[in-house]
């Protein structure tokens, strides 16, 4: 169960959001995760609540207002093949029509915990 938070900058519209979102959900289901299995959150921060390096580590454009921080997290095991076509297919999405977001301004972060760490509802652990 993946579990997605995208900050941004506010304000963003619907459709930005929702296209970031999309985008990270089909790399997902790309990658083995179920269609279902859609959690997400969207921050959405103040300028002065969301701070940002715009070039860190040696990006070749400036990070913008339109900057993303997507973390996922996830279950441990996925090796790093698999995190780098995650990767791929969501830059693929969001640099592509209709959002077209230049890459340098997406940051993408893994975390990782345990199966047993996953509680799904009514105090279930179904991986244990």
């Amino acid at each position: 169960m993946p579990l997605v938070t995208l900050t941004v900058v506010k304000p963003k519209p619907v459709e930005f959001k929702s296209g970031v979102l999309a985008a990270v959900h089909g790399a997902l289901v790309a990658s083995g995760v179920p269609q279902a299995d859609r959690f997400q959150r969207v921050l959405e921060l103040d300028a002065e609540n969301f701070r940002f390096d715009p070039t860190y580590p040696d990006l070749s454009s400036q990070r913008n207002a339109d900057f993303a921080l997507i973390e996922i997290l996830f279950s441990e095991g996925r090796s790093v093949k698999v995190k780098k076509k995650i990767v791929a297919d969501i830059l693929a999405s969001l640099t592509a029509e209709p959002l077209k977001l230049n890459a340098e301004n997406v940051m993408i972060c893994f975390k990782e915990t345990r199966w047993e760490n996953w509680v799904f509802g009514g105090g279930r652990f179904i991986h244990t």
